[in-house]
């Protein structure tokens, strides 16, 4: 289920090489139950289920994902469960009515522009009943710039994790979409900005798919956490891919900023 627009921003991609919203674990490790505060969340366009995207607990209420997840969504659900897929059609996914939580408000950060997304691609949903699964929490401030400064440590080691497509290949028909909670390792790359994206804003990690128990991500579906090493501290949601094949380097919207912070606390209470 790719987000309306999608396939027009692959076509775009192809032609000019700029990035587009993506991603899911392609070629990752099932992640079971090592983070089962993170689901797979449905949205909907007019009352109907339009995409999907990955989204982190940071309270009982408050999940985080991306704001092109958020944007012009009109409600929307979500499944904790490590394999959504199989718990079909008894869950009732992608529809309401079934085991999924319902979205109570969704909100997108205020400075967001669909026409360009990575600036401010952040969204938060509330939900309508508190679950209590363990929660994410939030990177100390300024994280990804001290370890930008450094080289070679294992402290660069990053954890993606999301829900969604595990390949894309040249027929459509061919395409892996499993609805199994994936985790990936991936390492830093740079902060410096990338096609463009200016400095400050995104942060760029490797994307190895295809290579066993490390992984990347893909197109399917955005706001997945990208955890600090085996912490659960998020340092960024996963946002954009620079390659319509996955492969190359995959891009996170940055959460360790004072005024990104200081925006997802003020659901926090």
């Amino acid at each position: 289920m790719l987000k309306k627009g999608m396939l027009f921003a692959i076509a775009l991609v192809l032609a000019l090489v700029l990035v587009v919203p993506a991603s899911a674990i392609t070629w990752g490790t099932p992640d079971g139950e090592g983070h089962p505060y993170v689901g797979l969340m449905v949205f909907d366009e007019g009352g109907r289920p339009a995409w999907r995207c990955s989204g982190t607990l940071l309270s009982p209420t408050v999940m985080l994902t991306a704001g092109h997840c958020t944007y012009g969504a009109s409600g929307g659900r979500v499944w904790f469960d490590a394999d959504v897929g199989a718990g079909r059609p008894g869950n009732g996914y992608p529809f309401a009515g079934g085991t999924g939580i319902e979205f109570a408000a969704i909100y997108t950060h205020p400075s967001f522009n669909p026409n360009a997304f990575y600036l401010h691609d952040l969204g938060i949903v509330i939900l309508s009943q508190p679950v209590d699964r363990g929660f994410g929490t939030l990177a100390p401030i300024g994280l990804l710039d001290e370890l930008a400064t450094k080289r070679g440590l294992q402290e660069q080691n990053f954890t993606p994790v999301g829900y969604g497509l595990q390949s894309i290949v040249p027929n459509p028909n061919d395409i892996q979409a499993d609805l199994v909670r994936y985790r990936a390792t991936t390492m830093l790359i740079g902060v410096k900005g990338t096609f463009g994206i200016p400095e400050g804003v995104a942060v760029v990690f490797t994307n190895n798919p295809g290579k066993a128990h490390s992984g990347g991500t893909c197109f399917g579906d955005s706001g997945g956490p990208i955890f600090w090493g085996d912490t659960n501290q998020i340092a960024a949601v996963t946002s954009f891919g620079v390659n319509p094949n996955c492969v190359g380097n995959g891009g996170g919207y940055r959460i360790d900023t004072p005024d990104d912070q200081a925006w997802i606390n003020s659901f926090l209470g």
